[in-house]
């Protein structure tokens, strides 16, 4: 029998499957920790993805004969940064995709290096979760681990080279950089020249379903596996999640409700949003994607019941009382938000509160205020001229019946949940297969649900999602912007020490 083993890298876990031809025979699962040493921070140690890869595979194929074991490919949370010097030890914690440390270098690329030559060199403008801001504060603010850069990777891509020894990243994950050419598929010169990089000290880009090599032989042999067991180098999260839902075909999309909720839309062509927040990456099929992401989705729900309410009831029956009555808002930037706003110093509200609110009001307002944020991205990208009737909904969200039901309605689409809610991980496992030559996506596609908007609720939503789109605003004159207004170089505050153009580009030799 064939087996195909996924390594999805998340933010809190590592989650490991394995498949044969036709079925899934295990899933691990192995968490690890996350750090925040500062405000806006937040860091992993690398090799505790790897430490517990190796357990979770250890876990996922006791009592299988491993002889049948195949590939092994994977799915990873994008953005991150991992430094290693020239021994490959590791230079610094990785930072990562939510980390918001680097405003003032995104205020320096979009405002000053401008986005149109961002949208020019990389289809993408600059925001904190992405690695080039990351790399040009390492740059400017720890000059000694700047200068023993060997390799610059992304997280799984880290996990791959240690399994395989080869140095390779793909384009879904090399889209997310910001110094990669999204439409022509390849690292991009300019930005290199900019961020103070050679282009040695970048892996070498594949498509997703490549093999790269093979199982170092020591751990082949150390997991009990076949020496020829090929490494396929995988996809971004997002992208793989696309594999693993089968949102492969133009004007699909997949919402996913992780810990932050992205949506995914596919399109056969390569297209740039001028005007907004929306990302234009490659896709894990040869093709191109538009990505939106809010940065608190499952976990403003998490943050909601555990830290503040403290306390596990069912909210959803006690919630559902409120549908279609509250005029309770949330605004879900619990960490600044990446689309559609781009703004790390933003933060979450409540409003329309009064002596009568009840707690299960503001629980739905939670669910409510994250659907309104994806619908805000849904509409930017349907401006770019795709029409979106329905879509996949998967991630840890998804457990909450009520939260799809007010997607369906908020949206006024129709969604569907897979009959396998796996996303990543999954799309991990179907790569590994192609990567062998096997197809295998057929048999695991398949639509569990299909939950219709309520009409009778659509005009209510209709509205209250109006009352949304004005809190942004609100909140944002409202906070405290000198971190903000220093990067953007306002009169009255300090100047940004980004900002000289012309000593920056005589330095690096880049031309505007």
């Amino acid at each position: 029998m064939n087996y195909y083993i996924g390594l999805d890298i998340g933010t809190s876990s590592v989650k490991a499957m394995l498949i044969s031809d036709n079925e899934i025979i295990n899933t691990v699962s192995r968490d690890y920790p996350i750090s925040f040493p500062h405000p806006n921070y937040s860091e992993q140690n690398p090799q505790d993805w790897y430490s517990e890869s190796i357990t979770a595979i250890r876990e996922l194929t006791a009592g299988i004969d491993k002889s049948g074991v195949c590939a092994i490919s994977f799915s990873g949370q994008m953005h991150g940064l991992v430094l290693l010097d020239e021994n490959d030890e590791i230079i610094r914690p990785a930072i990562l995709w939510n980390d918001g440390r680097s405003e003032k270098e995104v205020a320096f690329l979009n405002n000053e290096i401008g986005k149109e030559f961002l949208l020019e060199h990389t289809g993408n403008i600059a925001f904190a979760g992405f690695t080039a801001p990351k790399l040009l504060w390492v740059y400017h603010n720890e000059p000694e681990n700047f200068s023993r850069i060997h390799k610059i990777m992304l997280p799984k891509d880290y996990v791959a080279y240690m399994l395989s020894g080869v140095f390779a990243t793909d384009t879904s994950d090399a889209a997310g950089t910001l110094y990669f050419d999204t439409q022509n598929r390849c690292w991009s010169k300019a930005m290199l020249r900019l961020l103070h990089i050679d282009e040695s000290k970048l892996p070498k880009v594949f498509e997703s379903d490549a093999v790269i090599g093979c199982l170092k032989k020591d751990i082949a042999e150390t997991l009990g596996f076949r020496k020829d067991v090929k490494i396929v180098i995988g996809a971004g999260d997002n992208a793989a999640s696309a594999i693993g839902t089968g949102t492969v075909y133009n004007g699909d999309c997949n919402i996913s409700l992780g810990t932050s909720g992205t949506v995914f839309v596919c399109t056969d062509t390569f297209n740039c949003d001028k005007k907004n927040a929306i990302h234009s990456f490659c896709s894990a099929n040869g093709k191109y994607h538009y990505l939106a992401c809010t940065l608190t989705a499952a976990s403003s729900q998490k943050w909601w019941i555990e830290n503040i309410l403290k306390a596990e009831y069912d909210y959803e029956k006690q919630a559902e009382k409120y549908v279609g009555k509250s005029d309770v808002l949330f605004l879900p930037y619990l960490m600044g938000e990446r689309s559609p706003v781009n703004d790390t110093a933003v933060r979450g509200m409540f409003i329309n509160l009064s002596i009568n609110t009840a707690r299960e009001e503001m629980t739905l307002a939670v669910l409510e205020g994250v659907a309104f944020s994806i619908k805000q991205n849904i509409e930017l990208i349907q401006s770019l001229g795709v029409d979106i009737y329905k879509s996949k909904i998967c991630g840890g969200g998804t457990k909450s019946r009520l939260w799809c039901r007010l997607f369906a309605t908020i949206l006024d689409i129709d969604i569907e949940i897979p009959t396998l809610e796996h996303g990543g991980v999954m799309g991990a496992c179907l790569l590994a297969a192609q990567g062998t030559g096997n197809d295998i996506s057929k048999n695991f596609y398949g639509t569990k649900e299909e939950i219709k908007p309520d009409k009778s609720l659509t005009d209510f939503y209709h509205q209250k999602y109006r009352s949304y789109l004005k809190l942004y605003p609100v909140s944002k004159n409202l906070m405290p912007y000198s971190k903000i207004d220093d990067c953007a170089g306002s009169a009255n505050a300090e100047k940004n020490p980004l900002t000289d153009k012309y000593e920056y580009f005589k330095k690096t030799g880049a031309e505007k």
